[in-house]
């Protein structure tokens, strides 16, 4: 890559980490992800930076730095002006053992080259200074590039014995920027999945996340994870989906399996994450609900699934807590999976049913879903519609407005507060947004008189 076209990619804050590091002789480079990416015609999002300068020469170099990796010979710059920190790593290799399944024993500070070694991927080894535009490349990372693949450095197994989530990163990388992983380096994945354990939930959750919600086409990601192994180590309620067939006349595309990894590869993009997990996760409870029988007597015999959506959620809400997702995210997920069937019945709704869908702060991601699992199967979007119109419909009006009748109207009305008030306050919701006249309307609606009882006036 030219010199001009490095340079003018480069954000101000690391050009100017880049320029005191050599100012006071040291060598410094760009590296990694963003070198990928700039080579790639992408843009990056973090500007990580390396040097033969060891962790005290940084610090003692700009004014503003946070050492919390500077065990690892890792310094973060704080550039100020508004500018992005840039992480500074001075040259080091490590050592094979990792207690921990991610940190090396012990290090020491070395050369470029070695430290290039010690990388994951090839693709991520490149080292580019943008006032030149030289590119250094140690493990044959450009040719790499080039053919679109994912490579380990040296030895696969090794390196993903010094960490077991690289074989995941290896999965997101490949599906993120469309590439294939190297044969050498998928076998010594499928041959480690089990290293897997090694690796905590959290991390593993993160990298699935990205995968799933980064990746242009993420039914790539799912196959690709399934291919490797890793889906059966990371997610078998996911691979328990492969061969359960269901009625072709409703899924003319395949079994579970296919259908999701149809769904995943129509989402659109950008994606959230709820959604993501949403499309993944929405059919789970399938597997285990199959049943081949007569819907009725004297019918025809056909897979059947009965309340999977149910059975689905508690799934998700299993898989979701041992991947220890975040609350929100779960329970949003969990919700997702337990009413991805309820739009299919809108159009038969009451219209106060109706306004409390379109009115879920989840309906749009709702609507999405329903939207991409009709697409993946038989293609009828006549419900999608009809949703999508009635939405539409309440576009300059709040589609939830604020209860007339609350709880006070009902203490009012001389009732004592009970379990009795909910059932009441939900009747009197249901029927202002069906249109039931004023508050006196309502409650009398909900309050048939009683001898002896109190009446609101008019």
């Amino acid at each position: 890559m030219s010199a001009a076209a490095a340079r003018a990619e480069v954000p101000a804050g690391a050009a100017a980490v880049l320029r005191r590091l050599k100012d006071a002789g040291h060598e410094a480079w760009l590296v990694g992800g963003c070198v990928r990416d700039l080579l790639l015609g992408r843009k990056p999002k973090d500007w990580d930076v390396t040097t033969d300068a060891r962790p005290e020469q940084v610090e003692a170099l700009f004014e503003k730095t946070v050492a919390v990796g500077k065990a690892f010979g890792i310094v973060t710059v704080l550039p100020g002006g508004g500018e992005a920190p840039v992480e500074v790593a001075t040259y080091r290799a490590d050592s094979p053992d990792t207690p921990d399944g991610r940190h090396p024993a012990s290090i020491s500070f070395s050369d470029a080259r070695e430290d290039a070694l010690r990388r994951d991927f090839t693709v991520n080894a490149l080292y580019l200074d943008p006032e030149t535009g030289e590119i250094r490349d140690e493990t044959g990372g450009r040719a790499d590039l080039a053919a679109r693949r994912i490579r380990a450095i040296g030895d696969a197994e090794r390196r993903f014995r010094e960490d077991a989530l690289r074989m995941l990163r290896a999965v997101r990388f490949a599906a993120v920027l469309g590439f294939g992983i190297e044969e050498g380096t998928m076998a010594a994945v499928q041959a480690n999945t089990a290293l897997l354990g090694n690796v905590s939930a959290e991390r593993i959750r993160d990298e699935l996340c990205r995968m799933f919600t980064e990746a242009p086409d993420a039914s790539r990601a799912l196959h690709l994870l399934d291919e490797s192994g890793l889906l059966a180590a990371v997610l078998p309620e996911v691979a328990a989906m492969h061969g359960v067939e269901q009625p072709p006349e409703f899924h003319p595309e395949g079994d579970v399996f296919v259908h999701t990894a149809k769904m995943l590869g129509m989402m659109p993009f950008p994606r959230s994450t709820r959604l993501a997990l949403g499309v993944l996760l929405h059919d789970v409870g399938k597997p285990p609900t199959a049943a081949y029988k007569r819907r009725k007597a004297g019918g025809e015999w056909r897979w059947t699934f009965e309340s999977h959506a149910a059975v689905g959620a508690g799934m998700a809400d299993a898989i979701l807590r041992r991947l220890r997702a975040p609350n929100a995210l779960r329970e949003d997920v969990v919700r997702l999976v337990a009413d991805h069937m309820r739009l299919a019945d809108a159009p038969s709704m009451r219209a106060g049913k109706l306004r409390r869908l379109l009115g879920d702060p989840l309906f749009g991601d709702l609507l999405e879903l329903h939207r991409l699992d009709c697409l993946s199967c038989h293609g009828q979007l006549d419900k999608y519609e009809f949703l999508r119109v009635a939405r539409a419909r309440f576009a300059a009006e709040p589609v939830l407005p604020p209860p007339l009748v609350r709880g006070r109207d009902l203490v009012a009305a001389g009732l004592a507060p009970g379990p009795e008030f909910k059932d009441l306050l939900q009747k009197a919701y249901d029927l202002q947004l069906e249109g039931t006249g004023d508050k006196a309307s309502i409650l009398a609606a909900i309050l048939p008189p009683e001898p002896g009882s109190r009446r609101p006036p008019g």
